[in-house]
């Protein structure tokens, strides 16, 4: 997918990008010198007019897709040395802009490109292991309420006003990003609401933009398989509460990375926590309302609240949107009002049921895949579940490992029955990966939980069979299914195969009724 990019984008001479990067202007070559319109990265997505950056990946080098680049009518490249040597060897003759890491400078030669630095927009930027998406939504939901225009980019989706694009990555690349955000500029929009990974800030991609407000939700074991450890993963982060990249912060302070975090940002931070008089947000829950709470906040700020969706890490994404909002200058009635709106949040904690269905197990399809995700949304659940409790969960494939074994152990330390099946296996064994998982679940039971397991590789019939096995019980039990939440593929052996959970679960609700034949 090609992220749409301005109609009428400024032209910006290559001489002055040089400039920027302290290098010389090429002097010779096709289109040198030249103006600029573009940024890309992907020599299948360059336009007449674009600089094509080539950079050196795991497997092959961008340089070596010059020569396309220039068909298709790119007027420069930004490539390293190496890059430089291989078009030199392949004959490619094309204006190059040569840097030690061109990754590294690509966000802010982009900025220059687009204009977007500044940006007109006003600027949230969300990052966290958890409630990245769920936070945007308030947040997006709320400012729309308000009667602001913001867009929205994140894991799920790319909103500009009305227009909803499909995300490839929760970030985009830097060229992505800095054109998406010059659209919303070109259209009208007045913010931008954005979701800000781990992987993003480690390889440059929010370079250029600084965030009005950056929030940080809470840190657990995730993407290992490429930070290495928690230090490097909690530094990653932690990028985004520095002057290159925010003016302000609000850190949730309910963890102890948190509580690091906000003594050691290098930008003004607001802390805020779950009953801790000390922090400068403070949510007071309800005592007899679990999804009722107070927020109380700087220069008197006080707010009768109510989170749309359920779980107590919910109340805590719902304060985290409304203290951004306060913090951005909206008015503080009107916020108690606007966060009240169900943002609907594809895949977190969304129910599925069947229409005129009658009595069924409540069943929720859920992005949760950490152990301290899982351990959240059952723990949400598990309440309004006077019955059995069944957990659909499995762990992807090429990612962080030593997460598996944890993931089994949240899911039976709460649920009632948990179906260990596939989830995005890609290149492994898909058997491996379910032992890891069963081991967790085998440790719990090993220490006395009576929790029942199944291991069922194939995700369908996983969740037919989850359904199934409490469907006599009717609304008195919950299935959820946890994972892959709003994706829409399975990868098995690098082939993406059609898969929906939300689809896959409702087909399960029919089957159990009876509505079709099994």
């Amino acid at each position: 997918m090609v992220p749409p990019r301005p109609t009428s984008p400024p032209r910006t001479p290559l001489r002055e990008v040089a400039a920027l990067l302290g290098v010389p202007a090429p002097e010779s070559g096709p289109g040198a010198p030249a103006d600029v319109t573009g940024v890309t990265l992907d020599s299948r997505a360059v336009l007449p007019g674009d600089l094509y950056a080539a950079l050196p990946g795991a497997h092959a080098h961008g340089a070596d897709f010059a020569a396309a680049a220039a068909r298709a009518g790119a007027v420069a490249v930004l490539t390293d040395d190496d890059g430089a040597r291989r078009m030199r060897a392949a004959g490619t003759v094309l204006a190059t802009l040569v840097v030690p890491d061109p990754r590294g400078v690509l966000g802010h030669v982009a900025a220059a490109v687009y204009g977007t630095r500044p940006t007109p927009l006003r600027l949230v930027g969300i990052t966290g292991t958890n409630g990245k998406t769920t936070t945007a939504y308030l947040v997006h939901s709320a400012l729309t309420a308000l009667g602001r225009r913001p867009g929205l980019i994140g894991t799920v989706e790319t909103r500009i006003g009305d227009e909803r694009v499909g995300s490839v990555r929760t970030t985009p690349e830097a060229p992505d990003l800095h054109a998406l955000l010059a659209v919303m500029a070109e259209r009208g929009l007045d913010g931008c609401v954005m979701e800000v990974s781990s992987h993003a800030l480690a390889q440059h991609r929010v370079d250029g933009a600084v965030y009005d407000v950056a929030l940080f939700t809470n840190l657990s074991q995730d993407h290992l398989d490429f930070h290495g450890d928690m230090e490097s993963y909690f530094a990653a982060k932690a990028m985004l509460f520095t002057p290159d990249h925010s003016r302000r912060g609000i850190v949730c302070v309910d963890d102890a990375w948190g509580r690091r975090l906000a003594a050691e940002a290098t930008v003004p931070v607001l802390s805020l926590a779950t009953g801790d008089d000390s922090a400068d947000w403070v949510v007071h829950p309800d005592e007899h309302d679990p999804a009722a709470f107070v927020l109380s906040g700087p220069d008197g700020v006080l707010l009768a609240l109510r989170s749309s969706l359920p779980g107590a890490f919910n109340v805590t994404n719902t304060a985290m949107a409304a203290a951004v909002l306060v913090t951005l200058g909206e008015d503080a009635d009107a916020v108690g009002r606007a966060v009240l709106a169900d943002p609907h949040v594809p895949g977190r904690m969304e129910r599925v049921a069947l229409e005129g269905g009658g009595v069924q197990p409540l069943a929720v399809v859920d992005y949760a895949h950490t152990p301290d995700a899982i351990g959240a949304a059952l723990r949400a659940l598990r309440p309004g579940t006077p019955g059995r409790l069944v957990c659909v969960t499995g762990a992807g494939g090429d990612r962080d490992r030593d997460k598996r074994r944890a993931m089994g152990v949240a899911a039976a330390g709460v649920a009632d029955l948990v179906v260990v099946t596939d989830d995005n296996p890609r290149s492994e064994d898909p058997a491996a990966i379910r032992d890891a998982v069963l081991a967790g679940v085998q440790e719990v039971r090993d220490a006395g939980r009576d929790v029942e397991v199944v291991v069922v590789g194939d995700r369908r019939r996983a969740i037919r069979e989850a359904v199934a096995a409490v469907w006599a019980e009717g609304a008195d039990a919950t299935v959820a299914v946890v994972g892959k939440g709003h994706e829409s593929g399975q990868d098995v052996g690098g082939v993406v195969h059609p898969f929906d959970d939300r689809d896959e679960l409702r087909e399960a609700l029919r089957l159990a009724a009876g509505t079709v034949a099994r």
